[in-house]
């Protein structure tokens, strides 16, 4: 699985998590994923400030992207950090 069929699956596990985050007004997106399988995503909402927020990334959503993309080695947060210059023009919105 590449490209877009990779993207796909990551974008169905975080479909399928959303549900419980946005119910404590948090949320979640997808920022990129590198080399095919590692994920960066961003904490939106309450989540950006949950003590949680760790357990809720690797015990939730890594689990649950990994479940549609076996291929995903990590899932990492990168809420609260500025992206470089180079790095703003790569995202896919």
């Amino acid at each position: 699985m590449t490209g877009s069929e990779l993207r796909t699956a990551v974008e169905a596990g975080l479909e399928e998590i959303r549900p419980f985050l946005q119910r404590d007004n948090g949320d979640i997106e997808l920022v990129s994923i590198d080399d095919d399988k590692f994920v960066k995503v961003r904490l939106l909402g309450t989540c950006v400030g949950c003590h949680v927020n760790q357990m809720t990334l690797k015990s939730g959503v890594e689990l649950t992207i990994k479940k549609h993309a076996p291929q995903i080695e990590s899932v990492t947060d990168i809420s609260g950090q500025e992206l470089k210059e180079e790095q703003r023009d790569s995202v896919e919105l």
